[in-house]
């Protein structure tokens, strides 16, 4: 019933859409008449420039949308060069105006009342955010404005007028994409192709390997979710993946297999006999919205979905990757503590297998380690697999210290209060999973009751909450690196 209303919803949403993109272009070709378009003949970079002033000073809609639709045109006809330079146009030439923004703070200075505070911060707002609100009134221009961004952020270091820039973008598309906004629909295999299509382009974990590996990622014990906007119905903001299985999935690779042996039913009755669904790939889709938030209220809402349609599910969990450890802890293996990383026996152990002398660097041990076939099949190295574990839980824990980056998968689950549950060695021996953690993954734990209390522990003191199994890995004999 869920799917089928979520499905329903957002049939109707893109109906809707559809009619206001064939209001706004009725309007744009109406108001061309009273447009103040400068001329064809213009260099286009020139062009777009007269384009973005006669766009802020003019007062009507009609005219005002046949402006911003030639202004888009416009901007895609330039080289990415020009593009670049026009950002910076805007940038710089639309900045608050001096004189009346000191006039404004005088006045609230003398007298600090609530209808001055507003005049204040009138004056404060840059005409850069009119600007691109009106840049916002063409057909189809949310998602043009969400690829300038792209831009924007991909130049931004060699131009720091652009910094100034992008925080109005920021402020504006924190408010068009606001939650409220957002749909959530389920992705199965009867979603429209070019839906589908976006999903294998997107994906940012786990590479789709094509149509047959999306097909069993939407089988009937997977699950995949995504949020739309109505501004933009056919592009995902952002999409998770989800095995039903039963118990925590402690490794990817059973996850992500075909199974071609494996049934349609098969599959069906694993999904209604499984306790646990697992969270196993969360992608951003748009590069313009970074730092847009969707991720906690993606997770949150889909346990929801889940816990409505299968009320046998009864743990919420991720397997989620680590992508800094490796970088962390070689990073720390090479430091003039290091040495103190292994015990004797540990380093004997680890020599043997890696195929150096006792006397090699941490760092070398542990990475020719990792690279042995016996490490990577299971047969050895029980003693290399505690280390990395031992490790990556102090990695995770780490008491918050200027100068000590938090891993970012960590930090967004743990701010959105999941606890830390399991750390899982030889999770995903991918290449990347091996370049970026030594293969190891974790399970991020949802539990419903607590996620609140959790939440508030990690953002009022970074306090990590963490389960007994990792506790115990914490209590081991340690080696605790500078953080």
């Amino acid at each position: 019933m869920a799917s089928s209303t979520l499905s329903t919803v957002s049939s109707l949403a893109s109906d809707a859409r559809a009619w206001l993109d064939k209001l706004w272009s009725g309007i744009a070709d109406r108001g061309e008449a009273y447009a103040a378009v400068p001329a064809a003949s213009l260099p286009a970079l020139e062009r777009a420039r007269q384009l973005a002033r006669a766009l802020l000073s003019g007062r009507g809609e009609a005219s005002g949308a046949a402006v911003a639709r030639e202004l888009h045109d416009t901007l895609r006809e330039l080289s990415p060069d020009d593009r670049i330079s026009f950002l910076v146009f805007l940038a710089e030439s639309f900045a608050p105006d001096p004189k009346v923004l000191r006039a404004a703070a005088e006045a609230y200075l003398a007298e600090p009342t609530p209808a001055r505070a507003a005049a204040l911060g009138e004056a404060a707002e840059p005409p850069r955010q009119e600007l691109l609100r009106r840049m916002n009134m063409a057909p189809g221009s949310t998602h043009a404005l969400i690829l300038l961004r792209e831009e924007l952020l991909a130049h931004a270091a060699d131009h720091p007028a652009l910094k100034l820039l992008d925080a109005d973008f920021h402020h504006l598309l924190a408010s068009w994409f606001n939650r409220g906004f957002l749909e959530l629909r389920r992705i199965d295999w009867q979603t429209p192709a070019a839906v589908l299509e976006k999903l294998i382009a997107y994906e940012a974990v786990h590479e789709i390997q094509g149509w047959e590996d999306l097909r069993r990622r939407l089988a009937p014990d997977r699950r995949c979710f995504a949020f739309f906007h109505p501004a933009l119905p056919g592009e995902p903001l952002i999409f998770v993946e989800v095995a039903l299985t039963t118990g925590l999935a402690c490794a990817v690779q059973p996850l992500l297999a075909m199974d071609r042996g494996d049934t349609h039913e098969g599959r069906r009755c694993r999904a209604e006999a499984a306790d646990t669904a697992t969270f196993y790939s969360i992608s951003n889709c748009q590069e313009g919205l970074r730092g847009i938030s969707f991720g906690n209220f993606l997770i949150k809402q889909v346990v929801e979905e889940l816990k409505a349609e299968l009320p046998t599910l009864t743990r919420f969990a991720t397997l989620s990757p680590v992508p800094g450890f490796r970088r962390w802890l070689e990073q720390h293996l090479v430091e003039p503590d290091g040495a103190g990383a292994l015990r004797s026996e540990e380093r004997e152990t680890l020599a043997r297998e890696a195929g150096l002398p006792a006397d090699s660097s941490p760092a070398e041990l542990v990475v020719k380690a990792v690279a042995s076939e016996g490490w990577r099949d299971g047969n050895r190295s029980a003693t290399l697999d505690r280390l990395l574990l031992r490790w990556c839980a102090f990695y995770l824990t780490r008491p918050p210290r200027s100068g000590a980056r938090i891993d970012p998968v960590a930090r967004f689950h743990l701010g959105n209060g999941a606890r830390l549950e399991r750390i899982n060695s030889r999770a995903n021996t991918s290449a990347r999973g091996m370049r970026e953690s030594y293969g190891l993954m974790v399970n991020y734990l949802y539990d419903r009751d607590t996620i609140e209390a959790n939440h508030e522990a990690f953002v009022r003191s970074g306090r990590v909450i963490r389960s007994s199994e990792v506790e115990d890995l914490l209590s081991k004999p340690p080696f605790v690196p500078r953080t």
